[in-house]
């Protein structure tokens, strides 16, 4: 249960990228999250039911596609 003020967004918040850091171990290339999400440094997530979110680097967009479509390519 987050301690924080305002309290971090859940696991299942869109900005649940934006809880703190509980601990960060750089050299391994992962941060746990207030809200028991590991960050990867490829921008994967494990999430705390056991769930999986893929790295989703921007650098993935292909060239040219405006952002709101971006969500919906697969780059081969």
């Amino acid at each position: 249960m987050c301690l924080h003020t305002p309290p971090c967004p859940s696991a299942r918040s869109l900005d649940h990228e934006a809880a703190r850091t509980l601990a960060s171990h750089p050299e391994q290339g992962w941060s746990l999250l207030c809200n028991g999400i590991v960050l990867f440094d490829d921008t994967g997530e494990l999430l705390p039911d056991g769930g999986v979110i893929a790295p989703h680097r921007p650098t993935d967009i292909p060239v040219g596609v405006p952002a709101g479509l971006a969500l919906h390519c697969s780059v081969a």
